[in-house]
Formats: structure tokens, C-alpha cells, sequence
């Protein structure tokens, strides 16, 4: 039996397109001789919907589509997933479901039965979860058809889950011979090593081989990584699809063995079809490059605008914006004011020119003086402070967003992670934006990234690499004039954010008791900032955006 993972990057709510993507899959499926082609969890829908899921008409045209696709499915079968009503009019509307066709039937409908409603995730606000959980007999085999989350519920590979039962071995007790998972599990740092964690787990504890179909593509805050593989039962990777990008992965099963398909692809040439395991680096820069990519294409733009300010962040940021959409299609504009350096103009100039974008030279001073001028009455006695440091980056920002809308560009913000964390950034200003590139990303990775940027040749200048960070919004300024060093800030930011640890436990890895209180304090109080940022893009186990949830009104103390 040859089996196809059809691993694909969906548009949400793009039936029509999402429905002929599916139906190109099967065709060039069954042109490779498959007779099961699997497609990611909602992948005539996209994921995640959200309200969107509210709307009669959203749900009615996806069943639509999957009318059409079931049409296109004769002498192979497939399983797509969709959303479905839940016709018992019991408990939620909806279902996230999997349907198995053949021969232009659905033969059967599969429910998900774990709802993930954490992070990112909010399936309980929609869906209904199946009390049945059934298996499908495809070509005289049992198959156990789970979605995504179902995956996650085991004890035994998977200590301290939060769900209280196992779909997966429910399907084994019920004789399931081989486990189909489709997905559509986002990418994070780590996640694709916590993912073969449990889905080898699964191989090795029930003794049956694993298929894992993920979706691929950025949509909105997330980006899907694909590493669709397949695992035999004694819990070895036998083939995985490539990641960050659409893939056809086939595999043949005979009798208890599964193997690579060596058929021929349309190139005639024969496919290696296991492909090692990324570095971290590389799969944030990947993740970057496809969310941003996507992001730009799926919200209806050709083209981004980046400020340039001649250092590491907004280099990084406009090396992501070119591999994502091309040199013709990202604009960098550069801004000296009064505190500029010299350096920062030259070393934005080189950059663009390295990159082969178009650079232009806006100065803002005349700007600020009539800003300055205007105020002075108002100001009158009043030394300079931050006041006039934020004037000069909402003027930036101002500028940036005057030419998205005179050229209809997306504006790229370049703030890192380590920044927005604790309020170094200015609301209206370098905040202002469509798309948070590396809102995720602390700084002391943004470093990282430069790096593998330049690991074959210099692509970012040396120059902006090597001077310490500045704003330059004043004179002399430097970003460790008020932040403690990055190395020590991101350590404390990770076990605080990301890790959810008090100060006690911080204070316990080595910190200064009184610099964790400050940096805490700093988070909590720029709350607000964060939740007026532009969307970013999530590589991180928590992002600021949808996955974290704090009130702004509040007066809790660390």
C-alpha cells in the first residue's frame, strides 16, 4: 500500500484556492501511484479560523469545498480535514474533523477528541469534542485517524499532560494497525524535537507505525513548520518532508514494514526523502522568512518599507524582508536626526547595497525643530528628557507610515523581543507598523541570527554587528546605559515569560535580586505598549500576542 503526505500551506478561508491546491495534490498523488493520500488537519479550511468559525456561511462554504474535492476522488483515497457540524445539537456547534473518501464518498467522518484551549489555542470555544473514537478499514487495514491534539494525551510518552485520557490507544485497543495524525501544530523552538518525542513514544509503546501529516505556511502570529514524517513501529524515523515549505512525502507499506517510495516525480529524477533534523538558528531564520512571506502575500501586499537605522535589528529584519519577498519588493528607508551617527547612514547604505534594495535618505531634523518649535511654549522650563528622544523615532514612524500609505507598502517594525519586553521602544513611534518581524526573537538571538546570516559571506556589515546598541536619540547614548547587559536581561526575560518563574526561583539561577525585581517591574508596567504592537511573528513557547494574557488595569507585585 503506498501512502501519500500530502503537506500543504493553506489559506484561512480561501476555499477555492485551498480546494484546488488539495485537488492538485491528489492528482499528482495518484500519478505517483498512491492509494491513500493524506492532507493537515483543516486543510480545506486553514488554521486557526478563530471567530471566523461563528459565521453560518464561513462553515457552509467549507463543506462545499469539500464537496468538490470529494468529486476529484475516484481510484484513490484520501483523508482531508475540514470542519463539520455537529448534527446532535449537543454541546458546541461544530466538530474539528477528518473525512476519509473514496470513490467519491465519504466512507467516514472522524472527530477530534482533545480540544487544545491553552497558548495559542482556543478549540473549546468552537468545537465539540467526540466521546467515540472510531478507526477506518482503508485497503482490508485498520487505521486509526487522529487529529493533532489527540496525539498529546498519552502519560506514558508524554509525562504531565493535561488531558485525562489517550485517544491513540483507544484506537490500538480497537485494532488499529497503523496511527494517521493530521495536523496543524505550529512551530516553536523545540517543538519539532518535543513532537518526535511523543510521536515516536507512541510507535514504540503500541508497536505500530506513525504517520504525521503537519500543515506548512504562515498565518497571522504563527508559522507551521510541515516535518510531516513517518515512523515504523519500532519507533524509527523511516522518512520526513521538508520543512518550511509544501512537500509530497510517499511511502509504501508492506505488511508490517513501511519504506520510501522511490517512484518517479515529474522531474523523472528519484527523491531522497529523509531529511535531517535543523539547527535552531535555521529554523527561526526559516520561520521568519515564511511567516513574514506569507504574511505579506495573504494580507493582500506586494511590497514592505523598512527603517533603517544602521543597526542589528532592522539588518536582520531586512535580510528576512528580501529572502521573503525579493529585492524589488522591500524598500529601506534611512532617517538621521541631530544625534545620528555617521556610521548609522553609511552602514544602512552598505547594507541596502549589499542587499541590492532600493535606499533612500530622509532626513528628519528640519521635522523635529518644527516639532520642538511648536511645543516650546508648552515646554517652556523644561529640560530635554525622553520626551524629545521618542519625538525623533514618531517622526520615524510617522514618515514609514506616510509611505505605506502614498505606495500601499506593508511597514516591517524591527523591534527585538528583549525590547518590547521591557518598554525600550516607543508607542507611535518604532512601534509603528503592520508586522512585527522579530518581536519574538531576544536580542542575544537576533545576534545568532546575524550570524547564520552571514555564515558564507558578509551580507550584514561587520561594523553594524560589532557597535554596541544605540537609539541614538540623544547624545552618546547607549542601549546598557538603561538595561542591564542583554546576555543577563534575556536570562532573566526567558525564566520570567517563557518559563513563568518568580522571583525567588530567578533570583535562586545566579540574579541579582534587586535587577529581577526592576526588570519584572519593567514588564508588568509596559503591558499596554505591547498590546497596541503590530502582530509578531511566534518562534518562542510564549509570545507577547494571543498566547499571553494579561490584564492592563491591574496591580498584582512580584
Amino acid at each position: 500500500m503506498k501512502i501519500c503526505l500530502a503537506q500543504i500551506n493553506p489559506t484561512i478561508g480561501a476555499f477555492k484556492q485551498n480546494a484546488q491546491k488539495i485537488c492538485k495534490s491528489i492528482d499528482a498523488a495518484r500519478k505517483q501511484g498512491a492509494d491513500l493520500v493524506i492532507f493537515p488537519e483543516m486543510s480545506v479550511v486553514g488554521y486557526p479560523p478563530k471567530d471566523l468559525l461563528e459565521l453560518s456561511g464561513f462553515v457552509d462554504s467549507n463543506l462545499e469545498a469539500l464537496e468538490e474535492i470529494k468529486n476529484s476522488v475516484s481510484d484513490i483515497a484520501a483523508i482531508v480535514g475540514f470542519v463539520d457540524r455537529n448534527v446532535e445539537r449537543r454541546g458546541k456547534a461544530l466538530h474539528n474533523a477528518a473525512a476519509y473518501i473514496k470513490n467519491r464518498k465519504i466512507i467516514s467522518r472522524h472527530y477530534k477528541s482533545l480540544l487544545p484551549t491553552y497558548d495559542v489555542f482556543d478549540e473549546d470555544r468552537y468545537f465539540e469534542p467526540t466521546h467515540d473514537v472510531s478507526i477506518a478499514k482503508i485497503s482490508g487495514r485498520k487505521f486509526g485517524i487522529s487529529i493533532c491534539e489527540d496525539a498529546w494525551g498519552a502519560d506514558a510518552v508524554w509525562p504531565g499532560t493535561i488531558h485525562h485520557k489517550d485517544p491513540v490507544e483507544c484506537m490500538i485497543n480497537q485494532g488499529a494497525e497503523i496511527i494517521i495524525n493530521i495536523s496543524a501544530s505550529p512551530f516553536t523552538i523545540g517543538k519539532q524535537d518535543a513532537r518526535l518525542k511523543m510521536l515516536t513514544g507512541h510507535a514504540k509503546r503500541y508497536n505500530v507505525p506513525i504517520v504525521f501529516v503537519n500543515q506548512i505556511g504562515g498565518n497571522d502570529d504563527l508559522v507551521f513548520d510541515g516535518n510531516s514524517l513517518v515512523i515504523n513501529k519500532k519507533g524509527i524515523v523511516v522518512a520526513r518532508a521538508s520543512d518550511f515549505k509544501e512537500d509530497l512525502l510517499m511511502v509504501e507499506f508492506k505488511g508490517s514494514d513501511v519504506n520510501i517510495w522511490e517512484g518517479k516525480l515529474k522531474t523523472g529524477k528519484k527523491k531522497a526523502r529523509y531529511v535531517a533534523g535543523e539547527s535552531d538558528v535555521e529554523s527561526v531564520y526559516k520561520a521568519l522568512v515564511l511567516g513574514t512571506q506569507d504574511y505579506v502575500k495573504k494580507c493582500g501586499f506586494k511590497k514592505a518599507v523598512i527603517g533603517l537605522s544602521g543597526g542589528i535589528d532592522s539588518a536582520v529584519t531586512a535580510v528576512i524582508a528580501v529572502k521573503a519577498l525579493g529585492r524589488n519588493k522591500v524598500l529601506g528607508v534611512t532617517m538621521p536626526s541631530s544625534f545620528s551617527s555617521k556610521g548609522s547612514v553609511e552602514d544602512s547604505v552598505v547594507l541596502a547595497e549589499k542587499l541590492g534594495i532600493d535606499c533612500q535618505v530622509i532626513p528628519i531634523k528640519s521635522v523635529y525643530n518644527a516639532y520642538t518649535k511648536t511645543l516650546s511654549g508648552i515646554f517652556a522650563g523644561l529640560p530635554f528628557d525622553v520626551t524629545e528622544e521618542n519625538l525623533q523615532a514618531r517622526i520615524r514612524g510617522k514618515v514609514l507610515m506616510a509611505i505605506s500609505n502614498k505606495h500601499g507598502y506593508l511597514v516591517l517594525t524591527t523591534g527585538n523581543k528583549s525590547e518590547l519586553a521591557v518598554g525600550y521602544c516607543t508607542l507611535y513611534g518604532d512601534m509603528c507598523g503592520g508586522l512585527a518581524v522579530i518581536s519574538d526573537i531576544p536580542k542575544t538571538m537576533v545576534y545568532d541570527l546575524a550570524e547564520y546570516i552571514n555564515r558564507r559571506k558578509e551580507i550584514i556589515p561587520t561594523e553594524t554587528i560589532e557597535k554596541p546598541p544605540s537609539a541614538e536619540l540623544c547624545p552618546n547614548q547607549k542601549d546598557q546605559d538603561s538595561l542591564p547587559p542583554y546576555d543577563i536581561l534575556d536570562g532573566v526575560l526567558m525564566a520570567y515569560i517563557e518559563e513563568t518563574k518568580d522571583v525567588g526561583d530567578i533570583v535562586g539561577m545566579g540574579y541579582d535580586e534587586s535587577l529581577v525585581k526592576d526588570i519584572i517591574n519593567k514588564v508588568d508596567r509596559n503591558e499596554y505598549k505591547r498590546k497596541q504592537a503590530a502582530p509578531g511573528l511566534k518562534v518562542t513557547t510564549k509570545a507577547f500576542g494571543t498566547g499571553r494574557r494579561m490584564p492592563l488595569a491591574q496591580r498584582y507585585t512580584r
